[in-house]
């Protein structure tokens, strides 16, 4: 029968209030469902004390921490605390050697949580390896970064990998419900009254993490005094002064890559809307603006290119733009071409024909120069016969005349019909067929 997690020291009301309130069993342990459910795999391995080597990664607030601490009191293990942030390599070394000890004196083993796991550097990681691979301890990390970027190769594939999830909406409201009914961890003992537009405002702008609500929660209670019927008004205004402005989640992890990633493929799918709101969120979060920059004059010639030529010029306007006036007003120009670029016409052929051409002379014979395109500007050029027969378009009606600038036929840019692009393609295919019927005349060599 699984063993019932510890009861907290009620007594002590010090600790904040997240704190507290961290769940004692599974019935109050809110989100994760697709984890901790009834049924679901990692509680079934949980209350039947069969947990091995875990990494638990997700946002601020979704729980990890509280999860390894259950699993801690279900397990016959004993439990080492340790934070990535304090610990050293011989902290490390020295619960690994005790946990070894007790191990061969009685045969029990140790759950060891490492919270903030990523902060740990790969010597602190490597460290752990031999004794997980033995068994003789049970890692559970706890990280807000995506362990694929963050845990060393050898230390991840030896862990389970279980992503966590922002709390939904609801369970946030079940936390607030319980915060202020609990009569011993919590403020069941005040009469606090919490307007609906005051939840709402504290659920939307905590964005899923438990512990930014619950000490915006504690924050507003306790410095909100009671009113002569003794009730704390727990309204809007206390709700705003509380929560404050929200900080992001914009570490070197995923959340950041994710971003990026969002922004580009707004641009490249036309939503000048969704492009400038990632634009918004990089900013806000203290992105370096001339990465910005920089991604956007990718995305001009990537994404638009001759479609609509002028998305370049804007791009690199906007790079030139921030570096002279720099941030806040540098954001300004970055919106400007950002909305320009998502609501251009699109064309990748520009990039394609580059990647093709790329392609051929990796993998293909390498042509050589025809010598009527060869250099002419040195002496002796001319008895060597360089240059020879080339026709100067300049000299002929529309600047055009067809001659060969490739020893076979190759096509590699194939405008699309987008934009500027179309009348590019309807130019090309006349050149072409001119210069395809010179390449098909019999005494062509």
């Amino acid at each position: 029968m699984a063993q019932s997690p510890a009861k907290t020291d009620n007594t002590d009301k010090n600790p904040p209030l997240a704190w507290r309130m961290r769940p004692r069993d599974f019935s109050e342990f809110v989100g994760q469902e697709h984890l901790v459910g009834p049924g679901k795999f990692l509680r079934r391995a949980v209350e039947a004390d069969r947990v091995f080597s875990l990494i638990l990664f997700g946002p601020p607030g979704c729980g990890k921490t509280a999860l390894a601490h259950l699993i801690a009191a279900y397990s016959k293990s004993a439990f080492v605390d340790l934070n990535a942030v304090t610990a050293g390599v011989a902290e490390v070394r020295q619960v690994i050697a005790k946990a070894q000890e007790e191990k061969n004196r009685s045969g029990q083993k140790t759950l060891l949580l490492v919270d903030e796991i990523h902060r740990f550097n790969k010597v602190q990681q490597s460290a752990l390896l031999p004794d997980v691979e033995k068994g003789n301890i049970t890692l559970v990390g706890a990280s807000t970064q995506n362990p694929f970027f963050s845990i060393i190769p050898a230390l991840s594939s030896r862990s389970q990998i279980v992503e966590l999830k922002p709390l939904p909406p609801e369970g946030l409201r079940s936390l607030i419900k319980r915060a202020l009914s609990d009569p011993e961890r919590g403020f069941g003992r005040l009469n606090v009254q919490l307007t609906e537009e005051a939840e709402r405002h504290l659920i939307e702008m905590t964005e899923g993490d438990a512990r930014r609500l619950l000490n915006a929660l504690e924050i507003g209670v306790v410095t909100t005094p009671p009113d002569a019927e003794g009730i704390i008004r727990f309204d809007l205004t206390v709700a705003e002064e509380s929560v404050q402005k929200k900080g992001l989640i914009y570490e070197s992890g995923d959340s950041h890559y994710d971003t990026i990633s969002a922004f580009i493929k707004s641009l490249r799918g036309s939503d000048p809307d969704a492009a400038v709101y990632w634009l918004a969120k990089m900013i806000y979060a203290g992105e370096d603006p001339l990465f910005i920059a920089r991604r956007l004059v990718i995305a001009a010639s990537e994404d638009v290119g001759n479609a609509d030529p002028r998305a370049l010029v804007v791009a690199v306007a906007a790079l030139h733009a921030l570096e002279a006036i720099g941030m806040p007003e540098g954001r300004i120009p970055l919106a400007q071409a950002t909305t320009y670029i998502a609501s251009a016409p699109k064309s990748n052929a520009a990039y394609l024909a580059v990647d093709a051409a790329l392609e051929e002379i990796e993998s293909g014979r390498v042509m050589e120069v025809p010598p009527p395109l060869r250099d002419t500007h040195y002496s002796g050029a001319k008895r060597l016969g360089r240059g020879k027969g080339y026709l100067y378009p300049h000299d002929y009606p529309d600047h055009f005349v067809p001659q060969l600038y490739l020893p076979e036929e190759k096509t590699f840019y194939r405008p699309s019909d987008q934009g500027e692009e179309k009348r590019i393609a309807e130019r090309l295919r006349l050149w072409r067929e001119k210069q395809r019927a010179i390449r098909n005349k019999p005494n062509h060599k």
